[in-house]
């Protein structure tokens, strides 16, 4: 059973600032399963955590995407200071330690992450003839109108509607 599509373009309000934090792996040692393997199936509990804590965690929604070596997760939050206290927490604090005590500095597996924070009335979306998608997932998601039809628009009636 398929998501539902939602014909027509949709956007979210920018009326809160949002953190993208982008997170991934890449392996650089296919047969060194033994090494990769373990980073990679950290994830799936951290994101059942996310799932089941949104509002606690102040984490919003996220996208994953599997490539042949590397992976990505983009997901979106309330704030900075809830991402990191996430990064601090017990579930994400043991998976870096195990990360660091097992690969280090070993060429093995590579990871990273990226972070940015976008203030209120600086960022804009737009969703054609798509299911609930990215932010789509974590605001209310609307129909664009003729007022809000460009990216510029969108962007300058939030920032007109902030002032």
């Amino acid at each position: 059973m398929g998501q539902k599509v939602y014909p027509g373009r949709y956007t979210t309000d920018n009326d809160e600032e949002v953190v993208v934090f982008i997170i991934g792996m890449r392996v650089n040692k296919r047969w060194k399963v033994h090494k990769w393997f373990p980073v990679f199936t950290a994830m799936p509990g951290m994101i059942r955590e996310l799932y089941e804590n949104k509002e606690e965690l102040g984490f919003l929604s996220l996208e994953s995407f599997f490539g042949l070596r590397t992976t990505i997760m983009i997901s979106y939050w309330k704030s900075t200071d809830e991402l990191l206290a996430y990064a601090r927490g017990a579930k994400h604090l043991k998976a870096w330690r195990e990360f660091n005590k097992k690969i280090g500095d070993s060429e093995t597996v590579g990871i990273y992450h990226e972070t940015y924070s976008v203030p209120k009335g600086n960022y804009e979306t737009v969703y054609g003839n798509m299911p609930l998608f990215g932010l789509a997932k974590a605001k209310k998601h609307r129909l664009i109108t003729p007022d809000i039809r460009t990216a510029k628009k969108r962007l300058s009636k939030q920032k007109n509607a902030i002032n």
